[in-house]
C-alpha cells in the first residue's frame, strides 16, 4: 500500500511541472486527401506495433478505408506480424525510398489479404539509412515529401515508428497529421510520454507545426493490478488532460498467438479479448477522424 501511495505521489507531483503546448493538440494541415496517423512511443514493449497492425487492420476491415501500413522500424515487425497476410514483393525497399531523389512510398507497398489493406515493410537497412540521411538538408521532412501520392491514393497511412526518438521517428512526426501514443500503465512508460511531449514541443518551435495527439492509449493493461493501474491512471489524467483514450488494450495471449502465426487476431481468434479492444480502438478513432 505505501509503496503505491508514494508511486502516486512522484507521479502526481511530477504532472505539476509538464505543461502540454496548446500547439501540441491542434490540428495539423495536410497535403492531399489522405490522414497521417503516427503511432509513437519511445520505449518498447508497450504493444506499438500490435497497436498500429490492428488499428491498420481494422481501419480497412471495419469500416472499409484504403489504408497503408509503413513500418519504419529496421527490425521489420510489421511484416513478421502479417507475413500470412501479405502477397507479393515490392518495387523498392523503404531505403531506397528514403534515399532516392524522387522518394515514393508507394514503391514499396505490398498488398495483402486484407482488402483496403497495403503494407511498406520496414527493412533492416534503416538502420544504416537514418546514419545517412543525418547530413541532408531538411533531413526531418525526407518522409513527408515521399507521401505526396500516397496521400492521394490512401484514405489513412498509419506508420509505425521506432521505439526511440531518432531521425526515423522524427521523420514519421513531421510526416503525420495525428500521433496516437500507446502507454503501459507503469511509470516507466508515462515518463516515455514526457520525452514525446517535449519533442512534439519541439517540432512546433522548429517547424511551425506538430501533429496533433489523436490520443493516448492505456495497452497490456493487466486488470488484476487494480490498485496501481488507479494510481497511474490518475496522475496521466493530470499530467495529459483531454489525452487518454475511453478504449484500453487489456493483456491477452490470443494476440501474441496471433503475432507467432503471423496474422492479426481478427483472422486468428475473432472472438479474443484482444480482438474486441482493437475493434473498438478502432471505431473511436475513426470517430474521431471523420466523425463518422
Amino acid at each position: 500500500m505505501t509503496m503505491v501511495t508514494d508511486l502516486g505521489n512522484r507521479l502526481l507531483a511530477a504532472a505539476q511541472r509538464l505543461p502540454v503546448a496548446r500547439a501540441v493538440t491542434e490540428a495539423a494541415t495536410s497535403g492531399g486527401h489522405g490522414v497521417v496517423v503516427a503511432v509513437a512511443a519511445q520505449t518498447g514493449g508497450v504493444g506499438k506495433t500490435t497497436t498500429a497492425v490492428h488499428l491498420a487492420a481494422a481501419l480497412a476491415q471495419r469500416h472499409g478505408r484504403r489504408v497503408l501500413l509503413l513500418d519504419l522500424d529496421a527490425q521489420g515487425h510489421v511484416a513478421s506480424s502479417l507475413r500470412a497476410h501479405m502477397r507479393g514483393g515490392a518495387e523498392a525497399s523503404l531505403s531506397e525510398v528514403l534515399l532516392g531523389r524522387d522518394g515514393d512510398v508507394c514503391r514499396c507497398a505490398v498488398a495483402t489479404d486484407i482488402p483496403g489493406l497495403d503494407v511498406c515493410a520496414g527493412d533492416r537497412a534503416l538502420g544504416q539509412t537514418e546514419a545517412a540521411l543525418a547530413g541532408r538538408m531538411g533531413r526531418e521532412l525526407l518522409l513527408r515529401r515521399a507521401m505526396t501520392r500516397a496521400r492521394r491514393a490512401y484514405d489513412v497511412i498509419v506508420l509505425d515508428c521506432p521505439p526511440n526518438l531518432g531521425l526515423l521517428t522524427l521523420n514519421g512526426l513531421c510526416a503525420a497529421d495525428h500521433v496516437l501514443v500507446p502507454c503501459e500503465l507503469s511509470i516507466l512508460s508515462l515518463e516515455g510520454v514526457d520525452a514525446l511531449a517535449d519533442t512534439l514541443e519541439g517540432l512546433t518551435a522548429s517547424f511551425g507545426r506538430a501533429p496533433a495527439v489523436l490520443g493516448m492509449l492505456h495497452t497490456r493493461v493487466d486488470r488484476r493490478n487494480s490498485r496501481q493501474n488507479a494510481t497511474i491512471r490518475a496522475a496521466a489524467a493530470v499530467r495529459y488532460a483531454g489525452w487518454t483514450l475511453p478504449c484500453e488494450i487489456a493483456t491477452n495471449t490470443a494476440l501474441s498467438a496471433a503475432q507467432l502465426e503471423g496474422q492479426t487476431v481478427f483472422r486468428a481468434d475473432p472472438d479474443a479479448r484482444g480482438a474486441a479492444d482493437y475493434a473498438a480502438l478502432a471505431d473511436e478513432i475513426a470517430q474521431r477522424l471523420w466523425a463518422c
